[in-house]
């Protein structure tokens, strides 16, 4: 298959998307020591709503990115952990994060200066 992000219908497009969302990002930084429960993800990501934590991990999930157990216990049990190819997307999660945090200031600065313009 050829791909190419640029090309509007491109399926790799999609993907970058789905890698590129900052609550995706923040999910596989997350998973990144091991598995989680849903309430465990809705704590550690603050300001993330149910609804949207809910639908990353289900297209995580459906892109391969996550796998999603089930457990048949009262009350039920749901853990999501990373996949081998969600376990590629650490380093990549990682420098994202690393850079946000790193570069913040620089940002804030950054708006201040065009808000001060506009």
């Amino acid at each position: 298959m050829e791909t190419d992000v640029y090309a509007k219908n491109c399926p790799s497009r999609q993907v970058l998307d789905r890698i590129g969302d900052a609550w995706s990002v923040l999910i596989v930084s997350s998973l990144k020591d091991g598995s989680l429960r849903y309430t465990e993800l809705a704590q550690r990501i603050n300001g993330v709503s149910p609804k949207m934590l809910t639908q990353t991990l289900r297209g995580l999930e459906r892109d391969g990115i996550v796998t999603r157990t089930v457990h048949a216990v009262v009350p039920p049990r749901v853990d999501y952990a990373l996949t081998t190819l969600g376990r590629s997307l650490l380093s990549l999660c990682n420098a994202l994060q690393d850079w946000a945090e790193m570069h913040i200031g620089d940002v804030l600065d950054a708006r201040e200066a065009y808000d001060s313009r506009v």
